[in-house]
């Protein structure tokens, strides 16, 4: 058996990735937005790739999850990121490549 001590953990926050025919990438919050800069943390990450000549590949401190090259459809991750600079990008297109950085998270009141 286990026992929790305190309040349960909260739930993880909402990423959703999409890799696409046209030579496109993005990594999106929950509201829509580009993530350009996140806290740390537990995030689920829900991927969505719709072509079978690239893939999503996500490498940071501690992270380093892709979908194929050749798979086309939806793959779900929980990621725990942390301090640092992280890169999303295609293994099968250099320019399909993008940047976010995560900042510390802000403490609990």
């Amino acid at each position: 058996g286990s026992i929790q001590v305190g309040p349960p953990p909260p739930a993880p926050k909402k990423l959703n990735g999409k890799v696409g025919p046209k030579l496109t990438i993005s990594l999106k919050t929950a509201t829509g937005a580009a993530a350009k800069t996140l806290n740390a943390g537990t995030y689920r990450l829900a991927v969505k790739d719709a072509t079978k000549v690239d893939n999503f590949h996500l490498v940071g401190p501690g992270v380093n999850k892709k979908t194929g090259v050749k798979f086309r459809g939806t793959a779900s991750w929980t990621v725990r990121l942390k301090i640092g600079k992280y890169t999303y990008r295609s293994d099968a297109h250099r320019k399909l490549r993008r940047t976010f950085l995560v900042k510390p998270s802000p403490p609990t009141p």
